[in-house]
């Protein structure tokens, strides 16, 4: 997993719960990394979940509601971090639906190795979409954060709800349709 995940994830965790649970949750996670982590490194998945996992008990929320927050705090910093991708949509749907073909092929230019989520467009009109989310590591949350965050950035609204086609969150459909 890339490092730019793991540094904004913590940075994140010291924004919302301060850096006493920060340190807390690197020290109780036992990382081959120690908790050190570049943006342009690369870590294993594990990791994360095992940071994840540790958040969840010291704060007392859900993981995947953890994972959700992150989405919706990552995309500002994806976006500050690689604005000439998001200046290219005029729509939050035109972005969501260019992840597979536009952005992802943008990210694995930067990051050759990052092991990404697909999303599969189902099906589209002018004010809705559909697609599949397949990974192997479930981060559904995470991606469900960020696509609403995707429509706050446009200055729009939509109901975004998602059906778990496999039980462990790695085969999701999200439905969305805009608002107005």
């Amino acid at each position: 997993m890339k490092g730019i995940v793991f540094t904004e994830f913590l940075e994140m965790v010291e924004e919302t719960f301060g850096l006493e649970v920060a340190d807390q949750i690197i020290e109780e996670s036992n990382l081959q990394s120690e908790g050190i982590y570049t943006s342009v490194g690369t870590y294993e998945f594990n990791e994360m979940v095992s940071l994840l996992t540790n958040l969840s008990k010291t704060v007392e929320i859900p993981a995947n509601e953890l994972l959700h927050t992150f989405g919706l705090y990552l995309f500002d910093s994806l976006g500050k971090a690689h604005p000439e991708v998001i200046k290219n949509y005029k729509t939050p749907l035109a972005l969501l639906i260019s992840i597979e073909d536009h952005i992802h092929v943008h990210v694995k230019k930067l990051y050759p190795d990052a092991e990404l989520p697909t999303f599969n467009v189902v099906e589209q009109s002018e004010n809705s979409l559909s697609m599949i989310y397949k990974s192997s590591r479930g981060l559904y949350s995470l991606a469900h954060g960020l696509m609403e965050k995707t429509f706050t950035h446009f200055n729009s609204t939509a109901q975004i709800s998602y059906e778990l086609l496999k039980e462990d969150g790695t085969q999701v459909k999200f439905d969305i349709v805009q608002n107005g």
